[in-house]
């Protein structure tokens, strides 16, 4: 398995891929795929905190995306990232395609200068990954969601020291 960095030629494979991935989960298609359109025209976008898996045959397996997120207690904002989405072929679920994205979008956030890392996901999947509930560190998400589900992870010693508050999405969430 290859991870690269998304490119248009792949951006049609990947819209089939996550509209495959999220009908196949409990919570069904809810415009993922129109988010990522979104989010791609946003002017923070950055195609390098895009990443798609292929196979062996250089077909798309997986993809995540990083986008830039705020957080805030009315008084000091700081920057992040958020993961939305997470997708993995139904066909290539349990094989560690999703742990290899999130390692190399882990990887390029760091890089990138990012402390922290917020997800809305399966507790039971990303706390494997040193994701903790977000209320534990004093932040909040913007919309209501079970606690539990609401997550985040610093990239760095003591990364999430001093940051509190609810956080912030950009424009393309609001879809």
């Amino acid at each position: 398995m290859q991870i690269k960095t998304i490119q248009p030629a792949d951006f049609e494979a990947v819209d089939q891929l996550i509209k495959a991935a999220f009908t196949e989960t409990e919570h069904g298609y809810d415009g993922e795929v129109e988010l990522v359109h979104a989010i791609r025209q946003d002017p923070a976008y950055q195609s390098y905190l895009e990443v798609v898996a292929f196979d062996g045959l250089m077909r798309p397996v997986g993809m995540g995306l990083l986008s830039p997120i705020t957080i805030s207690d009315g008084t000091t904002t700081t920057t992040g990232l958020a993961l939305a989405p997470l997708a993995v072929a139904p066909a290539h679920q349990k094989e560690g395609v999703g742990r290899r994205i999130l390692q190399k979008l882990e990887q390029r956030a760091r890089i990138s200068g990012a402390t922290y890392i917020s997800i809305l996901g399966w507790p039971d999947y990303y706390t494997k990954f040193g994701y903790r509930p977000a209320d534990q560190f004093d932040i909040q998400a913007p919309f209501d969601v079970p606690s539990d589900a609401y997550m985040i992870k610093s990239l760095a010693p003591n990364g999430l020291d001093g940051i509190h508050g609810t956080v912030s999405y950009s424009q393309a969430f609001n879809l």
